[in-house]
């Protein structure tokens, strides 16, 4: 199977890696971004910047932005993705949602479109910028197979580890599992260094002793350095990481699953969020953990 006409939207800071990643291994590809500096920065990098979503209306269409809001609106209207399709004749598009967004609402979205010819794959990520720029991401993949099958050769080449879940929203379930063991690690992280550090403990001896046994994960290996430097800027925002625990929470209640300790981590990231620390990297949970520590047990 050859390699379908490619294109991507959004170029924060997922997108733009997987979208130097697949310029480099494409040598082409269409993309589109609501600011164009950032579109502009891949033109001498060989990419075909373009100015409207229509324009990027591609057998295979990929989507890296923050929420299924987002997606919506570079479908609709005359300067929109479906208008583009239609303007091109693009028989059977493959619409990828790379963002992490409401499982059951991209199910949605799939069997509406579904109904204008259009097949959506959800295929959220894991692995961070530096596997994003490496290949080295986990991609979750749900959608028909034949949807799926004719996305398959771009997803390889977005990830290392790409496998296919189910219908579509499996992705985005599969995402909200990750993403619950990854803020159960990161806050059980930050309540081991809360304790070293009430005992005087390194901080640097002790993580490192984490790594090299049981307790070692790839949280803690990139991570790390964030806990010794107290440098919480950039990454993936505690604002995403609870509105990723929301999504567990959702996809639980579809089946009427309690599960408690998802329930407790989206209170300990909603305190976070709540001090104003939200904007601040997933790992920064610390900071509030440490400051409540010495108050009641449990979070506020």
């Amino acid at each position: 199977m050859s390699t379908p006409d490619v294109s991507l939207l959004g170029l924060g800071r997922m997108g733009g890696p997987i979208a130097r990643r697949l310029l480099a291994a494409l040598g082409e590809l269409t993309v589109w971004n609501r600011t164009p500096a950032k579109a502009e920065a891949l033109r001498s990098a060989g990419a075909r910047v373009v100015s409207r979503p229509a324009e990027a209306a591609a057998p295979v269409t990929l989507t890296v932005l923050t929420d299924l809001g987002d997606v919506e609106e570079v479908l609709e209207g005359e300067d929109g993705l479906l208008a583009g399709w239609a303007a091109a004749g693009v028989a059977r598009p493959v619409l990828v949602v790379h963002g992490t967004v409401s499982p059951v609402r991209v199910a949605a979205l799939a069997e509406r479109l579904a109904a204008s010819g259009i097949d959506v794959v959800d295929a959220p990520v894991s692995g961070g910028p530096a596997g994003a720029e490496s290949g080295a991401l986990s991609v979750m993949v749900g959608g028909t197979a034949e949807a799926v099958d004719r996305a398959w050769p771009v997803l390889s080449l977005v990830g290392s580890t790409v496998r296919h879940l189910g219908p579509c929203g499996a992705g985005e379930v599969a995402k909200a599992c990750n993403q619950v063991v990854v803020a159960a690690t990161l806050g059980a992280l930050s309540e081991a260094l809360v304790l070293a550090d009430a005992h005087g403990i390194d901080r640097r001896p002790l993580l490192e002793l984490l790594g090299g046994g049981l307790a070692g994960s790839e949280a803690l290996r990139q991570k790390g350095d964030r806990w010794l430097t107290g440098d919480f800027t950039g990454g993936g925002s505690m604002d995403n990481q609870l509105k990723d625990l929301r999504f567990a929470a959702e996809a639980a209640a579809a089946h009427g699953l309690a599960l408690p300790i998802a329930t407790t981590l989206a209170a300990v990231y909603q305190r976070a969020v709540d001090d104003g620390d939200g904007h601040l990297d997933h790992a920064g949970v610390a900071l509030s953990v440490a400051r409540h520590a010495s108050g009641p047990a449990g979070p506020q």
